[in-house]
């Protein structure tokens, strides 16, 4: 292989890794799951996950930046949408495999494709 193909490789290993990044916080999917069914404000998110605005405000802003979520404001408010569908498809999947390992229902919501289209 040659010094550019392994510059891009590591390049790519790079980035895959900065985006389970985001996954690995347990609040984060929290948020992911309570979006599942459409764009929420941040504080129904803080209600629909019992946290506290502050906590659910910085990862917003983590998964904002980390491109999986889309915003829209109205208003004073600001309303969060799932943008990122194969991230989160991906982690109700693995949600659903843990749960059936761990022999409990699964408690993840599934997305509506309508909504996120």
């Amino acid at each position: 292989m040659d010094e550019k193909s392994l510059r891009i490789k590591e390049e790519l290993f790079e980035e895959v890794a900065s985006h389970f990044s985001l996954l690995c916080e347990p609040t984060r999917l929290k948020i992911l799951n309570s979006l599942c069914n459409g764009e929420k404000s941040v504080g129904q998110i803080v209600t629909s996950i019992a946290s506290t605005q502050a906590n659910v405000s910085k990862q917003i802003g983590l998964l904002y930046r980390g491109k999986i979520l889309a915003k829209r404001k109205e208003g004073t408010q600001v309303f969060y949408r799932i943008d990122d569908q194969r991230t989160l498809l991906f982690c109700q999947s693995v949600c659903r495999e843990i749960s059936d390992r761990m022999g409990i229902e699964s408690v993840v919501h599934v997305m509506d494709t309508e909504k996120h289209q």
